[in-house]
């Protein structure tokens, strides 16, 4: 009689593979982080295809119009973001988290692993779809743009893995503050209320904000001009210095988090 014996990882020797097996089951048993995510993608395309379908000037960034749709669905993605982290401990679960996986900065990397393919896989075809999808439904004497065309394909990429690290910047958050309603409020007002603010007094600050990242650098193929005379924006960064800048804002989030989930109690 021959037995077969299963490898089994022992209690608290779980690995980064093993811990985001874990969270990727969390995941795909939510239906509501689906549901999020499909109203996510459906509202960037259907309000780049508004805004496209109103598109009269032929000489303006149609790219960056078809892209408009993501700017209002980055906040779902980083509300999401919060919610992965903070619904374990609003419903008690971290505790059955923490004791099966005691090293408390790899349950936050797992969980950023997945949420960010997640959301870069879904951002991805949000802004592709957009983009083509405007390029069908734009009026007579509006050419569509192609994504041969210079710094195009660059705009629908970079916008897309917006959603990845927004996403993350609000699991960040969830980490370090853990109540679900005050980390979406610092999200948004972080994201969407400062940046406006700041916009309004200091130029050159309001081009790190953000939702400005994404609206004035990354989906962008022309120059952005200030005022009513046509000249270009030299305070907005250029679309790589933005998403650097935004990855900087996910990692910093996600570190904060981490450090502070391994020394304060469930």
């Amino acid at each position: 009689m021959t037995t077969t014996a299963e490898t089994r990882v022992p209690s608290g020797r779980y690995g980064l593979a093993q811990v985001a097996r874990m969270e990727w089951i969390k995941l795909r048993s939510l239906r509501s982080t689906w549901w999020t995510l499909v109203v996510t993608a459906a509202g960037t395309v259907g309000i780049g295809v508004a805004v496209g379908v109103n598109t009269r000037n032929a000489s303006g960034d149609v790219t960056n119009n078809a892209l408009a749709g993501v700017v209002p669905g980055l906040l779902l993605t980083g509300v999401l973001g919060v919610l992965i982290m903070t619904s374990e401990y609003a419903s008690g679960t971290i505790r059955a988290t923490l004791a099966a996986v005691p090293r408390r900065p790899l349950i936050l990397a797992a969980k950023a692993a997945v949420f960010g393919a997640v959301t870069l896989v879904v951002g991805e075809a949000a802004s592709f779809i957009a983009f083509f999808a405007v390029g069908a439904t734009l009026r007579d004497g509006v050419a569509a743009p192609t994504l041969g065309q210079p710094g195009v394909l660059r705009a629908v990429a970079v916008t897309g893995a917006a959603y990845c690290l927004i996403g993350l910047l609000g699991l960040g958050l969830g980490a370090i503050i853990r109540h679900t309603a005050a980390a979406v409020g610092v999200l948004v007002a972080g994201v969407y209320v400062v940046a406006q603010f700041i916009g309004i007094m200091a130029h050159g600050v309001a081009s790190y904000m953000p939702i400005l990242i994404v609206a004035n650098s990354l989906s962008t193929t022309m120059p952005v001009t200030c005022g009513t005379d046509g000249a270009s924006c030299p305070d907005f960064l250029s679309a790589w210095a933005g998403l650097g800048v935004l990855a900087l804002y996910a990692v910093i989030a996600l570190a904060v988090g981490g450090w502070l989930l391994a020394r304060r109690d469930a």
